[in-house]
């Protein structure tokens, strides 16, 4: 089926720059958690108690300073002291701290290792997503953009182009994904991922494709000028225009179960 195709920009917008590697935030908690368990490592149940008290007796030193009487880290290293020193008072006699077997460590671990792997695969997303931006932007400077097909993740690819811009619509890459949807062309092939986009692009993207897919189900040999109507009628009155398209499908269902032209 044929879809339309606005006329292409002129206007060349610069590359946006390499997405910076996120530094991991400062945890003084976590860090004196660490350190409390580096000193527990190989201490029995009245070495943990005895340290517990000389934690006890700096918090009281450190309560009567104002600037330390809010000390997270202090509190965190208190804290973990009375855990290790209850853990051992509850073991076997004879037993010694180990972090390598302490459940708490380790689950701890392994939360830590599951958040380090989270925001690195949210770093290569957002590199994929840089990346791909850079590419379709390209392509609109060649004036190749509607010959491109999309792939899967390009509803993010053109939210960075629209964040790039301030915010303001990219109104050929929204037509050229309205247009793609509509034919079912590139990723849209799949219905998982035309159903998908329901929840991935904008209302005015959907009513546009809406609108070139029951046109060219009426009209399968409009060209794309005689549709360049449809992406005006989407922007400037969405909801007319998921009505029309509604209306259009009602048509064209009617009049297939009553055997009459389209």
């Amino acid at each position: 089926m044929t879809t339309p195709w606005p006329p292409r920009r002129t206007v060349r917008r610069p590359l946006a720059p390499r997405v910076a590697t996120p530094r991991e935030p400062v945890d003084p908690a976590r860090i004196a958690r660490r350190v409390v368990r580096r000193r527990a490592k190989g201490m029995d149940a009245a070495a943990a108690a005895a340290a517990l008290e000389d934690a006890r007796s700096d918090a009281r030193q450190d309560s009567r300073h104002e600037h330390l009487a809010d000390d997270e880290r202090g509190r965190a290293e208190l804290a973990e002291w009375e855990r290790i020193e209850q853990l051992l008072a509850d073991a076997a006699p004879d037993t010694v701290y180990d972090p390598g077997v302490d459940v708490v460590v380790q689950e701890e671990l392994a939360a830590e290792a599951a958040a380090a792997a989270a925001r690195e695969a949210g770093l290569r997303e957002a590199q994929r997503i840089a990346a791909r931006a850079d590419e379709l932007q390209a392509l609109r400077e060649l004036g190749t953009l509607e010959q491109t097909e999309p792939r899967e993740g390009d509803e993010a690819v053109r939210d960075e182009l629209t964040r790039r811009a301030g915010s303001y619509v990219q109104q050929d890459v929204d037509a050229w994904l309205a247009h793609n949807l509509a034919a079912h062309l590139g990723h849209y092939r799949d219905p998982a991922a035309r159903e998908a986009a329901a929840g991935l692009l904008s209302p005015s993207v959907l009513v546009h494709a809406a609108l070139l897919a029951e046109l060219a189900r009426l009209v399968p040999d409009a060209d794309t000028g005689q549709l360049a109507f449809t992406a005006r009628l989407a922007t400037a009155e969405p909801e007319a225009a998921a009505d029309l398209a509604a209306f259009l499908t009602r048509a064209t269902e009617l009049a297939g179960s009553t055997g009459s032209p389209a």
